[in-house]
């Protein structure tokens, strides 16, 4: 049969074929022109390589998580960083390269580890900072487990019609699928290039966020390598610049040395860091001192000095923000009804007749009509044991998890981007109504609908490059399992030692500002309680964010993507410390300089901070974001900080 020339010529049916022929034809020419029939795939070493890389890379993620609220995509990184090991293994005799469809599965495993943080920075924290309650190391490990094997469930049914039918093109899962299959099909020297830029960026990061502990460098002897956290130190020996009255450095208006949070804002763009930076300007060195002025904003009394602290601006500027990223989410959401309904068009629906070619390496349909309802059973049971969800209000989060896995799954196959914000809080906004008054259960019901949603969309990304490859989707589904308990068994951990430990209150600093779970807290404290508990002046900010979000949202859609503001870079301002901000802005302005400047493509400049953008950038927030969280637990357990 014909097939048009498709990334890095991988065949791939034409767009009239996709849109004429039956599901059963196109799983026919799959299966006789792209499958690749018993090539080893989720072999030992495979699985074993995934657990580990995912389970390290998680904590990057963790990292830039409590940083910024995101979470970082870590299937490119772990595809480069398996290809050269074994590359190296195989040159000094002790291994064999892996095959195209083994990295492949291996990227399932470790792509499932890296995204089990997204709950940890975001419901479950905001849970423990609502009630004051630290939940067991195991009941969240067993929580998180438990969600993302029905996000699992709830995927599966879904691939047939959005990768086999509809072919979705799942941007990030593709573009896995073309690196792996230039790695392997010949371009060996770019990947071996690629993985040395990983490896010496993380080393030489690692090595810098090993020198900002002064702790750790006095105790090794050699106090004169220590690097100053905030640049601007030296300032403040001789004068404190002030800001209508306000220490600068009390409004968090500095210059830092967190190179990870450059090298996330060169990954985010320069529309997003000109967003973030904007945003902060106003943010902090406009509304803040403001409303201290006007007494909105108060310190703490510390040895009869007056202290501010991050946390006492973020309390009141956090409701713009909130309001701001909130509907314009949902605006975007909202704004494309197309999509929407396409998410439902046809689900139950199987064109060309009940032939199934691929029955015999499709995860049978038993798993799915047993498995969800009996995981979905346990869920609800963990939901009224942890977190007092009662049945009832339980069982109604499952049909909402459906709907919302098929508008999740839709949204990430046409643009990468899942929507778990967005979705989040229209569970809390249901359960607003359904529950007034009772926050954890609107936090515990929406983390259940993000998670798993997000889960079932994520793993349809990764079985994207495995249908591209020809790979076994049960042994994908298989590798995704593996990579959820391996991620949640490394990150849960390392979150409670590293930030919680036996107080939830002391997670929100300076330095680990925890915006997601803020903005969770946030919603849900005002879904149950109302505005009217709030300040009048953070009220009048609530209700100027949430329409600058709806225009914003609109403005950007109008322009078809143009116009040079995005809101939820402006109101993540908001809930994130100045000097986090103008750290991310300066790395998305160096790489945009970089691509303006570096145009030579057979120069090192251009191949390094041009052509292999993600690579340089994920080996140093890698680099630095392990070493970060060594640092912590090193002070904390070892030095006594």
């Amino acid at each position: 049969m014909s097939h048009t020339p498709g990334p890095s010529d991988l065949p791939q049916l034409t767009p009239d074929q996709i849109r004429e022929w039956s599901l059963e034809q196109k799983d026919r020419w799959w299966l006789e022109n792209v499958y690749k029939g018993d090539m080893p795939q989720l072999t030992a070493r495979a699985a074993l390589t995934g657990m580990l890389l995912g389970g390290v890379l998680s904590l990057t993620n963790l990292y830039v998580g409590v940083k910024t609220g995101w979470t970082l995509g870590v299937g490119i990184t772990s595809v480069i960083l398996a290809f050269g090991l074994f590359k190296l293994l195989s040159r000094v005799g002790l291994g064999h390269e892996m095959t195209v469809l083994e990295n492949n599965a291996m990227q399932s495993v470790a792509t499932a580890a890296g995204y089990m943080t997204g709950p940890l920075v975001s419901a479950i924290a905001a849970y423990m900072l609502v009630t004051g309650v630290v939940l067991p190391v195991w009941a969240t490990v067993a929580w998180l487990v438990c969600l993302s094997f029905l996000g699992v469930l709830f995927a599966f049914p879904l691939k047939k019609r959005f990768i086999n039918d509809e072919q979705l093109p799942f941007p990030e899962g593709q573009a896995a699928g073309v690196v792996m299959h230039a790695l392997h099909a010949g371009q060996a020297a770019d990947g071996v290039f690629k993985a040395k830029l990983l490896v010496g960026t993380g080393a030489f990061a690692g090595g810098l966020k090993l020198l900002q502990s002064e702790a750790i460098t006095t105790r090794l002897g050699v106090p004169w390598a220590h690097i100053p956290e905030f640049l601007d130190a030296w300032v403040y020996t001789r004068f404190t610049p002030r800001l209508a009255g306000t220490p600068l450095k009390d409004l968090t208006v500095r210059l830092d040395s967190d190179f990870v949070m450059v090298a996330a804002g060169g990954l985010m763009g320069i529309r997003t860091g000109l967003s973030i930076l904007l945003g902060a300007i106003l943010n902090y060195m406009v509304l803040a001192p403001w409303m201290i002025s006007r007494g909105d904003i108060t310190g703490r009394v510390v040895d009869g000095v007056a202290v501010l602290a991050f946390k006492d601006i973020t309390m009141w500027s956090l409701w713009g923000g909130v309001a701001m990223m909130t509907t314009a989410s949902l605006t975007s959401f909202f704004g494309k009804p197309a999509v929407l309904l396409s998410s439902f068009r046809g689900f139950f629906a199987r064109r060309g007749g009940a032939a199934d070619p691929l029955r015999d390496i499709e995860l049978p349909g038993s798993v799915f009509l047993i498995g969800i309802p009996v995981v979905g059973a346990v869920v609800v049971a963990m939901g009224w044991a942890f977190f007092g969800v009662t049945p009832w209000m339980g069982a109604l989060a499952i049909p909402l998890v459906f709907v919302f896995t098929l508008i999740a799954v839709n949204a990430t196959g046409l643009t990468s981007i899942t929507p778990t914000s967005a979705l989040g809080k229209l569970t809390q906004l249901t359960y607003g109504a359904l529950a007034p008054g009772n926050v954890t259960t609107n936090l515990a019901t929406a983390g259940i609908t993000a998670e798993v949603a997000s889960n079932a969309a994520n793993l349809l990304m990764d079985i994207k490059p495995g249908y591209m490859l020809g790979a076994k989707p049960r042994q994908q589904a298989l590798g995704h399992c593996l990579g959820i308990v391996a991620g949640a068994l490394v990150a849960v951990p390392v979150f409670f030692l590293a930030f919680v430990r036996d107080n939830p209150a002391g997670m929100i600093t300076e330095a680990h500002p925890f915006p997601s779970a803020i903005v969770w807290k946030a919603v849900a404290e005002v879904l149950t309680s109302g505005l009217s508990n709030l300040k009048p002046s953070a009220q009048v900010a609530a209700a100027v964010g949430a329409v600058a979000g709806v225009l914003l949202e609109w403005l950007r859609s109008a322009t078809k993507g143009r116009f040079p503001i995005s809101a939820v870079g402006l109101g993540l301002a908001f809930v994130i410390s100045f000097n986090t901000c103008l750290a991310m802005f300066l790395g998305s302005l160096l790489f945009w300089l970089a691509g303006k400047l570096f145009t030579d493509k057979a120069k090192l400049p251009h191949r390094v901070l041009v052509e292999n953008l993600e690579p340089t950038t994920a080996g140093i927030i890698a680099g630095g974001a392990l070493m970060g969280i060594a640092v912590i637990l090193v002070e904390v357990f070892v030095l006594g900080g």
